[in-house]
C-alpha cells in the first residue's frame, strides 16, 4: 500500500529537481507527464538556517509541489547567488535531481541515525516551527536526502497538493 500524503514515516514521499526558471518547469512537467497543478511557494522565507554548520541568511528560493501517486514532484528553484545545499550538487543556471524528502514523526532519531552513519548536515533550519535538514547522502547515493519534522501545517499543506491533483 502506498503511504498517502504528509503520512510520516520512513518511505521517501518526495522527489526533488533543481530548475533555472520555475514557472517554465511548472508547465513543462504539466505538459509532458499530466503531473499537475503545481501549488507554488515563492521565495520561501526559513526562521532560522545554517549551511555546513555556520549560520547562514540571504538564501532565496521557489518552490512548486505536484503530487503522483504516493509521491510528491517538488521543483526548486535558488534565486540567491550564496552556497546552498542546492548549489552543492547542482549548479546555477542547470537542472536535475536534487534530494528525496522523508516526512518523520521522529526526527531526532531519524537525523541520528543519519548523523551516526558518518553523514553531515548540509542544512539544518525550521520553516513554520518546526526543523528540516538535507543530509549530504550524495556521496553513497547520488543525492541529498531532505528530512522534514511532520507537523500539522506541513500534513494540511501536502494533503491540498494530494487534493489538487
Amino acid at each position: 500500500m502506498v503511504p498517502a500524503p504528509g503520512v510520516p514515516g520512513k518511505h521517501f514521499m518526495q522527489v526533488a529537481m533543481m530548475v533555472d526558471d520555475i514557472e517554465t518547469a511548472c508547465a513543462n512537467w504539466t505538459r509532458t507527464t499530466g503531473i499537475g497543478p503545481f501549488l507554488h511557494v515563492p521565495h520561501v522565507v526559513l526562521e532560522e538556517f545554517s549551511y555546513r554548520g555556520e549560520a547562514s541568511s540571504g538564501l532565496d528560493f521557489s518552490v512548486a509541489i505536484a503530487q503522483s501517486g504516493g509521491m510528491q514532484i517538488e521543483l526548486v528553484q535558488q534565486h540567491s547567488d550564496g552556497p546552498s545545499a542546492y548549489r552543492d550538487t547542482i549548479a546555477k543556471g542547470e537542472g536535475g535531481f536534487h534530494h528525496l524528502a522523508i516526512y518523520t514523526d521522529d526526527y531526532d532519531a531519524t537525523y541520528s541515525r543519519y548523523v551516526d552513519e558518518g553523514f553531515v548536515a548540509a542544512v539544518d533550519g525550521t520553516f513554520g516551527g518546526y526543523r528540516f535538514s538535507y543530509i549530504d547522502t550524495s556521496a553513497a547515493i547520488g543525492c541529498m536526502v531532505e528530512l522534514i519534522e511532520a507537523n500539522p501545517l506541513q500534513t494540511d499543506f501536502f494533503e491540498r497538493i494530494a487534493a489538487a491533483a
